[in-house]
């Protein structure tokens, strides 16, 4: 799929209905409502359902914008979660996802795409369409934390945080990995 076929927006409380389209009923992986970076792991794992999709809801309605949405023909078929390093707690306590720096960063840590959607280039769209959304934000280094499988393929349900690939054909460079298969990747603006 080219970019030129898809229209990618940010996620605002009219385009809710469209996010809950893309994710079902059950809130994409496990009724998560991309919130798992969000709340610490013990508490995520309590919460996961009913009370992630009405948190997500409740924090778009006060104008946050969590993330884009991607649209394929007006049926949304993809999501990447992108907001400042500091809106993610989780991070923070990650010893494998550590900041690189003390440099302010905009982080991807999510995507979700349809699954008739897969393997078309969706990811890349997104990920170029938040380097621009970061730019109009004012912001100045967009940071993805992808993962390396060990094998050749991992399981859909396991690259929820994107694959090495699709972040270098989107500009981005590896900048540190603290761990084998997590490289943290940059783009400056």
């Amino acid at each position: 799929m080219s970019d030129s076929t898809l229209v990618i927006h940010p996620l605002t409380p009219e385009r809710f209905s469209d996010f809950e389209q893309l994710f079902g009923p059950r809130g994409a992986c496990g009724g998560c409502w991309c919130m798992f970076w969000k709340i610490p792991g013990r508490e995520y794992h309590q919460k996961t359902g009913d009370v992630t999709y009405a948190m997500q809801k409740t924090l778009v309605e006060q104008g946050l914008v969590p993330g884009l949405i991607a649209y394929a023909d007006g049926i949304p078929c993809g999501w990447i979660a992108v907001e400042p390093r500091s809106a993610y707690p989780r991070l923070a306590r990650s010893r494998v996802l550590k900041p690189v720096d003390t440099a302010e960063v905009w982080s991807v840590p999510c995507f979700f795409t349809a699954r008739s959607h897969r393997r078309q280039g969706i990811t890349v769209a997104l990920l170029k369409a938040a380097i621009e959304y970061v730019a109009a934000q004012g912001g100045k280094i967009v940071e993805g934390y992808p993962v390396q499988p060990k094998g050749q393929q991992a399981p859909d349900a396991f690259v929820f945080t994107g694959l090495p690939a699709a972040f270098l054909k989107a500009g981005f460079q590896e900048v540190a990995r603290f761990s084998p298969t997590r490289p943290i990747f940059r783009y400056s603006i």
